[in-house]
């Protein structure tokens, strides 16, 4: 890359970036090699931060919440059930956060937007670590911590957009794929994070642990803030926003705007995210409510997450790069069939007790089937919209999938456990939810620059 690499114009409006004649794509801004590292890498740490306390959550929530915040009963997978209602009232707050975010980003900036969900994520996290127990104040305790979640839940739903923006709107069109996908890097970083520092805090005695322990993770969110808007507020704006502010771009009312000019795009997104975000919490949440179920100790289900997710790290951005020269359809669509074809096994394999066996379960739902589609699914998605729209078309996409996707699949999963004891149920849910992206994935569009493949 020389020093003022230049964003042709691959997608300019009435052009796609497949050259399709579609969807407008990321046009084109000057960027200096050495700030698109800057970019790049503090992009990558402050996400990190501000997911390590979003996913504090769903670990908790399967290991501990349903013990400390709601009323016990005959079975414990009915206080992880409640525990994981919470979880989806996050997932359900998400779009409300993508819409409000969205509007700002389009509106006054990527980086703006990006201060004020970490400072507001920050914040709630820190807060469910202080929280008391059923035990202490009864019903006030889960009301308060669906309270904080939905907190979370917005936070989150305006995050993932300017993440990503930060970065492809400032990248060459010939490496987005590739740089795009290291904003995903501080997603799972920010999950292996979480759950590392779950793991160490699971030494403590079963009774230290129950009492204080588990809100260590959670009160360490007060340094994580701190020094996540730090780095935020050093990110330059993105090339491609400063470039259309110039210009004058910009849409009145950027939600409305999007609905108006890409409701097709928008359904796409909505179809892309279905297997990425519901498989991902199966293979990550719920599986640690499954290993719980059979016996497996939640130290060999947790070192598995980690290593998984350690492993996908790096091959987020192989995938990315890989979607850069054969196109980001067919990179997408090896995770989703993967999801389908790793379904049963995943649970075969968790069944076994074995840990190496297990963790092999881990790897191939994660770095395989997820990698590939969260690998790609920046740039796609990006390229479906355009500039002055383009963070509330991504956030209304992204977000409303994911109150179906994420948000209720450990629901209904621990729900279909609950009432069969059996994991095939949740196998097939899996299944289901990859060929419902299959069929998003068939009627969307090559968006990778030609020239780049």
């Amino acid at each position: 890359m020389t020093s003022m690499q230049t964003i042709s114009a691959a997608g300019a409006p009435g052009n796609d970036a497949a050259g399709n004649g579609t969807a407008a794509g990321i046009q084109a801004a000057p960027v200096d090699a050495k700030a698109l590292r800057r970019i790049v890498m503090a992009s990558v740490a402050g996400n990190a931060l501000e997911w390590y306390d979003f996913f504090l959550y769903s670990t908790a929530a399967a290991l501990v919440f349903g013990q400390v915040f709601f009323p016990k009963g005959a079975d414990p997978l009915l206080g992880t059930l409640a525990a994981f209602a919470g979880f989806a009232v996050g997932f359900a707050a998400r779009p409300f956060g993508g819409v409000l975010f969205g509007h700002i980003g389009d509106r006054y900036g990527r980086k703006g937007a990006l201060v004020w969900t970490l400072s507001i994520m920050g914040g709630a996290t820190f807060l469910i670590g202080l929280l008391p127990t059923y035990a202490q104040v009864g019903l006030l305790a889960p009301a308060l911590l669906v309270l904080l979640r939905v907190l979370q839940g917005i936070a989150s739903g305006g995050e993932w957009g300017g993440g990503v923006l930060i970065i492809s709107e400032s990248a060459p069109p010939e490496k987005r794929g590739f740089l795009a996908a290291w904003s995903q890097i501080g997603v799972g970083g920010g999950f292996v994070l979480s759950a590392a520092v779950f793991f160490a805090v699971q030494t403590l005695p079963k009774d230290a642990f129950m009492s204080w322990g588990w809100r260590i993770p959670f009160l360490l969110s007060i340094f994580i803030f701190g020094v996540g808007v730090y780095i935020r507020s050093k990110l330059p704006e993105s090339a491609e926003f400063a470039k259309a502010e110039a210009a004058g771009k910009k849409a009145h009312m950027p939600v409305m705007e999007a609905i108006r000019k890409h409701p097709k795009e928008i359904l796409m997104a909505m179809g892309l995210r279905v297997a990425e975000n519901g498989g991902s919490y199966i293979f990550l949440a719920f599986a640690l409510v499954y290993g719980k179920f059979i016996g497996v100790p939640n130290a060999v289900m947790l070192a598995g997450v980690m290593v998984s997710m350690t492993v996908e790290l790096v091959a987020m951005p192989i995938w990315g790069r890989l979607s850069d020269r054969i196109g980001r359809k067919p990179i997408y669509m090896i995770g989703a069939v993967g999801l389908i074809v790793v379904a049963f096994p995943f649970f075969w394999l968790l069944d076994t007790k074995v840990p190496t066996l297990i963790w092999l379960a881990f790897l191939l739902g994660n770095p395989l089937c997820h990698g590939a589609m969260i690998g790609t699914q920046p740039s796609l998605m990006g390229e479906l919209f355009s500039t002055e729209v383009r963070y509330s078309g991504m956030a209304l996409g992204h977000e409303i999938a994911s109150v179906f996707a994420g948000g209720l699949s450990p629901l209904l999963a621990t729900a279909l456990l609950a009432h069969y004891r059996a994991a095939w149920p949740v196998a097939l849910m899996l299944i289901a939810m990859g060929a419902i992206t299959v069929i998003a994935l068939l009627f969307t569009h090559e968006t990778a620059p030609r020239r780049s493949r």
